[in-house]
């Protein structure tokens, strides 16, 4: 997270509107140049597509100059940037940058060549995890359809992982689950990645998640929540010269199955 927490960092500096502006001709920020780009970012989010409606009201359309201040002066720190408020301020400055979100900006990174190299590892390793999470989510909205193709590119076919998703998956799908997203009812986040293990074909990412979902059965339209921030732990091989999660340790995996 350090890798994009400091690229984002960079981005904002050469932003158009940054630079055109009285911050584009000083090198040392100061109290009242904070102020200023608090400003530029406010006037960005007020017109911004992706802060319409409701996610206005989740993430909001401004950011202090104090926050930014600390954003751009102090080095990262996993207690202090894991906050979930501060991955807000993250999703805001990224929209500020013109993508959807934190996770977008992170796929951007990872898409992309820089000089024609490609991005480190270490980013690499960890936006298999966001994608992996982002695409769990693009699960259960199918729910009752259950659409395992869509693990295809990140978890390999014969995997233990796979075996285990696809059997308390499919036992939802059979139980007419299906997730209720109106008003961002549903939703998750990411809060930090840290590799464990890093070798040739071998990594071990751990993970802090927050999952807030909202199930209703299509029958009887009993509910089922699920609110809870846990450590998840990643295995992911490297097998055919093709990077893909071989296993995960989730100790709340299949909660959703016991049935009452």
């Amino acid at each position: 997270m350090k890798t994009i927490y400091n690229s984002i960092k960079n981005e904002v500096v050469k932003h158009s509107k940054v630079k055109d502006s009285v911050l584009g001709k000083v090198q040392d920020w100061k109290r009242s140049h904070y102020i200023i780009l608090s400003e530029i970012i406010k006037d960005e989010l007020a017109s911004s597509e992706e802060l319409k409606y409701d996610k206005r009201f989740e993430l909001g359309n401004t950011i202090s100059h104090i926050t930014l201040q600390r954003f751009f002066e102090n080095d990262y720190q996993d207690k202090t940037h894991n906050d979930l408020r501060f991955l807000k301020t993250l999703d805001k400055i990224c929209i500020f940058l013109g993508f959807k979100d934190l996770n977008s900006y992170i796929h951007f990174i990872r898409e992309n060549e820089i000089n024609g190299k490609v991005v480190s590892d270490d980013v690499f390793s960890t936006d298999i995890v966001y994608k992996y999470c982002s695409t769990v989510f693009d699960l259960y909205k199918n729910f009752p359809v259950l659409k395992l193709e869509l693990f295809k590119d990140l978890v390999f076919d014969n995997s233990p992982f796979l075996e285990r998703a696809s059997e308390f998956s499919r036992e939802l799908c059979e139980r007419k689950f299906e997730l209720v997203t109106k008003n961002n009812r549903s939703n998750f986040e990411v809060f930090d990645i840290n590799i464990v293990t890093d070798e040739p074909d071998k990594k071990i990412l751990e993970t802090q998640e927050f999952w807030n979902l909202l199930f209703k059965v299509g029958e009887t339209g009993e509910e089922h929540f699920v609110n809870q921030l846990n450590t998840q732990i990643y295995f992911i091989r490297k097998i055919d010269n093709s990077w893909k999660i071989w296993d995960n340790y989730n100790p709340d995996a299949g909660r959703l199955n016991i049935k009452k």
